[in-house]
């Protein structure tokens, strides 16, 4: 019978292997087979005439065991798996087992019936709702979302009360069926316990507080497997989750969200490169559930399968775009004002009038946030003398200079080292730091509010949140407190703080050095500028009644060497349509995606030379065996990435592009036996990837 099990990803083999077994196994089923000396966890992925047929006289090796007590994986879960592996050009096997809790491969037959015995079991209780009053607008959403079949993009402001709308989705989904389960995901860890705690507020008293199941990297190999249990046999009723929750065991879904649909997170770096959104739309509409993709700043894609009809375009997009425009609580979006350091003082990290603006929010007892999407002291170490820089010895990127350890770290290979005490090149002592972080800007900003006094009579608190203050267990929560009772007032950090926050007393926002992303090679560069900048904009001025408490409105501050650049022109406005119809428009014209369909192949290798040989020679063996869909993909030439080398890696890459999404499939799926033919023809390959619509190219 077929049994799908991990195999090393260029080991060609990506289809199940064949075992014997003596007693029927239904598919789906968990077993222990062996593989190779090991033996190791397979899912039962068919009939055992389903099988592929092994060469004259190779006799099948035997199922060493079935994990007892769990039921077999629902045929959808298989599908899902399945259609994943084939569109991202993996094997079944190792898609099927990344999607299973590692726990599972590891505990014998007694640990996993304790673990059973443990797990609870699924509640019946009746179901009810907790009244909430709704918004016009989220009643209209709420209504939408539950007379329609979807897909849905609630394209909703910051503060405009989503999060109440996904609630009231899944909460007519449980209760329509008592056995209905719903699936809600967030693009970063740091999301889930904020949204954890008020699901668990709103459903544990209805059904339990086992009911409410959390699946994301960062919990324990203990917990995870407690959540996946939970979920595989309907105790859980809810699983929130990060991208790997799209893979979950759901066997009665009926609701999927997507928070923040926009955000790159939900595309995975590694291993099988699957993006959880588009799975998520894809599971919902094979399992018959309905999926909610909730956005400020909407994905283009997205944007553009929910356009609605036009004369042009009788039929439209895909999805149903639902409105949200106001906040709740006839709150305000905050004020965008753009500073044009051109005109500041030369040298200056924070120009007058942003400072003057932080100052009378602190005296006046508001919080104020301080984006700077960098961490570290300074990106790199400079000496003036010679030109020596912090160079990392086994990447072609800089060390980033941490100034609280006095160490150089890199922070693609993790090389870490002292600070030297002069230049390691010409000896000269005065080696200093060059550009800005996080950290940076923490000192500087509480030597210059060192002596602005709040109305409770104290010093101003400056406070740093980003991955280097977050390192230890427990730490974001711990800080995020603080930012929330009060004891913070200016909130210096990156990107994890600038979006899915509820900060209730934070009224002015600035972004320091933005522009960076305006002349990026990605051509994605400029939608998660303009994203993240609207996603920090709405953490202000979220509590209408503290706004109106205060008197004073809130503020989004830009600092930028370009101020007249579009960008910041739709940003001023909070103007999302006519930032993504600009966009979609030079899209369109340059063939791009959403427009167009791309998919990367990228080799690592000894040497660049190395890796673009092998490009190159898979290029070839393409054109020259004909494959099916070539004459609708075109091949762009090997380069090497931006960051070429990474722990003494040499990284290049080839850009694949069709204007038809089933070419370019025929064509992946027929390449892939020749690039594996290729492979062991160039000596010092350390491996190769496809990437199908990558999300940085």
């Amino acid at each position: 019978m077929p049994v799908a099990v991990s195999t090393p990803a260029h080991s060609s083999v990506g289809e199940p292997l064949s075992y014997a077994s003596s007693v029927h196994l239904t598919p789906g089923t968990l077993v222990r087979v062996p593989l190779g000396a090991r033996e190791v966890l397979g899912v039962v992925w068919g009939a055992p005439e389903q099988a592929a047929p092994l060469p004259p006289g190779v006799q099948p090796r035997a199922v060493a065991g079935v994990l007892e007590g769990i039921d077999p994986l629902a045929p959808a879960w298989r599908r899902l798996v399945a259609f994943a592996a084939r569109y991202y050009q993996r094997a079944v096997g190792e898609v099927a087992l990344a999607a299973l809790p590692p726990q599972l491969r590891d505990l014998g037959p007694q640990q996993l019936a304790r673990r059973l015995r443990r797990a609870p079991a699924p509640a019946h209780q009746p179901a009810a709702t907790e009244s909430v009053a709704l918004s016009a607008e989220q009643a209209s959403a709420v209504a939408e979302i539950h007379a329609q079949p979807g897909p849905f993009l609630l394209f909703g402001s910051t503060g405009s009360g989503k999060t109440e709308v996904y609630l009231q989705c899944v909460a007519q989904a449980l209760a329509a069926d008592p056995q209905a389960q719903a699936l809600v995901m967030v693009p970063e860890i740091n999301l889930t316990p904020q949204l954890e705690s008020r699901v668990r507020q709103r459903f544990a008293p209805l059904y339990g507080d086992a009911a409410v199941v959390a699946m994301h990297s960062g919990m324990t190999p203990a917990q995870r497997l407690k959540s996946w249990l939970a979920a595989h046999t309907g105790a859980a009723r809810i699983v929130l989750g990060t991208r790997m929750a799209v893979f979950a065991s759901l066997p009665r879904l009926a609701i999927i969200v997507v928070d923040e649909e926009h955000d790159p997170s939900y595309k995975q770096q590694e291993g099988a490169r699957y993006n959880a959104r588009d799975l998520a739309l894809w599971r919902a509409r094979e399992q018959g559930a309905r999926v909610i993709l909730g956005s400020a700043t909407p994905s283009l894609e997205s944007w553009h399968a929910s356009r609605p009809p036009s004369p042009g375009d009788p039929r439209g997009g895909r999805y149903q775009r639902l409105y949200m425009p106001s906040r709740i609580g006839a709150g305000q979006l905050p004020r965008v004002c753009i500073v044009d350091m051109g005109q500041q003082p030369r040298g200056a990290v924070f120009s007058p009038p942003l400072l003057a603006a932080i100052t009378e929010r602190v005296q006046r007892g508001e919080q104020c946030l301080v984006l700077l999407n960098r961490r570290g002291f300074a990106p790199v170490l400079h000496c003036h003398a010679c030109g020596w820089k912090s160079d990392c010895p086994h990447c072609s990127a800089h060390q980033v200079f941490h100034k609280s350890d006095r160490t150089l770290r890199c922070h693609h290979c993790g090389f870490t080292q002292r600070v030297p005490r002069a230049c390691p090149s010409c000896g000269n002592p005065d080696i200093l730091p060059l550009g800005r972080g996080t950290e940076q800007l923490e000192e500087q900003l509480a030597a210059l509010l060192r002596n602005v006094i709040t109305p409770d009579r104290r010093a101003a608190r400056v406070a740093r949140i980003d991955a280097d203050t977050t390192r230890a267990k427990g730490a974001l929560e711990e800080q995020l407190a603080q930012v929330h009772s009060g004891e913070v007032d200016v909130l210096v950090g990156t990107q994890m703080v600038a979006k899915g926050h509820d900060f209730r007393r934070i009224t002015l926002v600035a972004a320091v050095q933005p522009d960076g992303a305006l002349f990026s090679s990605d051509f994605r560069a400029p939608e998660r500028m303009f994203a993240l900048l609207m996603q920090a904009a709405g953490r202000a001025g979220r509590d209408a009644r503290y706004v109106a408490a205060q008197g004073s409105p809130p503020e989004m501050w830009i600092q930028t060497w370009h101020p007249d650049h579009a960008v910041y022109a739709a940003l001023r406005r909070h103007d999302y349509p006519a930032f993504a119809a600009r966009q979609l428009a030079e899209r369109q014209e340059a063939g791009m995606p959403p427009f167009a369909y791309q998919a990367l192949v990228r080799a690592d290798a000894r040497t660049q030379e190395a890796a673009q040989a092998f490009l190159q020679a898979a290029s070839d063996a393409a054109r020259a065996a004909g494959l099916p869909g070539l004459d609708q993909v075109f091949l762009f030439p090997p380069v090497p990435l931006a960051i070429q080398r990474v722990a003494n890696v040499e990284r290049a890459q080839m850009l694949l592009e069709s204007p038809q999404r089933g070419a370019l499939q025929r064509f992946l799926a027929a390449w892939q036996p020749l690039l594996h033919a290729e492979r062991p023809r160039h000596r010092g390959l350390v491996r190769w990837l496809v990437d199908v619509d990558p999300q940085a190219i």
